[in-house]
């Protein structure tokens, strides 16, 4: 047993150094919009792997992904932007000091960004986690669009509706695919933990998990709190992306999205998520090509704008008639499994040589 054990975390370590070697061929090797998928998989296992924990396994609907990931990129993003650039690119109103002359690194950028974020998804979490069902929903959704309206009207701060620009790419796939696997890590040791057998009590039944001592404000809101910390990660590894952030970019659509990842690959699969993710990032970006005008047979086609939305929300809709497990439905990828299914395998082709 204890052998199996160990061979498991070899295994486990060899994985990810086999990712993180993957990353660095990929950036080097890979054109631009491969490695753009490949980034925003990376980002999406993030956000649907801090859903799920608070949908998933703690059985809390909230629809605050897109504020908070707003959260996180704006921190990133004003505190990587260099003092001259601000200048340039607040034209509604002069930046505030000290976000006037501040610049940091990326590395702790990204980590205020996680933490600020964590700070206010327990300024939405405390209040928010008092009801439950619908009212939740309703709730966490009013929080996300106050957050976007607030950037859209603090000019000197987040420079209003008209974004941040020239924010510096300093976001590559091994930081992505490395925060990533830090986030499906940690978020299984949580769900493994006592406090994940919690967490499974309230979303079970809340009466009972209470009648037997579980607290149930501070799970809920710990969950919370530790999912708006990776959300606020995926949030500056997004703006660091894509070089620019608008209050736009985070409409109720990005948790629409997050929604529907973790629902096609199982709320209660980190690996569905990550499966999800990746068919949900390379889906979006070919739909992308049905919405632009272009020419096909010599035939003018005006492009239907709106149609990945049109398509996504239609596939959630059939998802959750019809196939509301998901593809992974609650498994877990495991070594174990591997295991016994080439111990089947051998076993079969031993049983037909013999029979020869």
């Amino acid at each position: 047993m204890e052998k199996r054990k160990n061979l498991r975390r070899a295994l486990s370590v060899v994985a990810v150094i086999g990712v993180m070697l993957f990353t660095v061929w990929a950036e080097r090797h890979m054109d631009a919009f491969q490695v753009r998928l490949i980034h925003m998989w990376g980002i999406y296992v993030i956000l649907v792997s801090s859903f799920n924990l608070i949908y998933g396994f703690t059985g809390q609907f909230s629809l605050a992904h897109a504020g908070l990931t707003a959260i996180g990129a704006y921190t990133v993003a004003l505190l990587t932007l260099s003092p001259e650039a601000k200048q340039v690119s607040f034209m509604l109103a002069p930046p505030v000091w000290p976000i006037s002359v501040v610049q940091w690194p990326f590395v702790p950028s990204l980590l205020l960004g996680g933490l600020l974020t964590a700070v206010v998804g327990f300024v939405i979490g405390a209040p928010a986690l008092r009801v439950h069902g619908d009212y939740l929903l309703i709730t966490t959704f009013g929080f996300s669009e106050i957050i976007r309206l607030l950037l859209c009207n603090v000019p000197g701060v987040c420079n209003g509706a008209m974004g941040l620009k020239g924010i510096p790419k300093n976001t590559n796939l091994a930081w992505v695919w490395g925060l990533a696997i830090i986030t499906i890590f940690a978020t299984k040791r949580l769900v493994d933990s006592s406090y994940g057998r919690a967490l499974r009590c309230i979303r079970e039944d809340e009466i009972a998990a209470e009648a037997v001592g579980v607290n149930l404000s501070f799970h809920k809101i710990m969950a919370f709190v530790f999912s708006s910390f990776f959300v606020g990660i995926a949030g500056g590894l997004l703006a660091n992306l894509l070089g620019t952030v608008a209050p736009s970019t985070f409409k109720p659509d990005l948790s629409y999205a997050v929604i529907t990842m973790a629902v096609l690959g199982g709320v209660q699969s980190l690996t569905g998520g990550v499966v999800a993710a990746g068919i949900y990032a390379i889906t979006s970006e070919l739909l992308r090509t049905i919405e632009s005008p272009r020419q096909i047979f010599g035939i003018n086609y005006p492009g239907m704008p709106g149609l990945r939305a049109l398509t996504f929300a239609v596939l959630l809709l059939l998802l959750i008639l019809f196939y509301r497990r998901g593809l992974m439905g609650a498994t877990e990828f495991s070594w174990d499994s591997v295991f016994s299914r080439v111990q089947r395998l051998f076993g079969k082709a031993k049983s037909g040589g013999e029979e020869a």
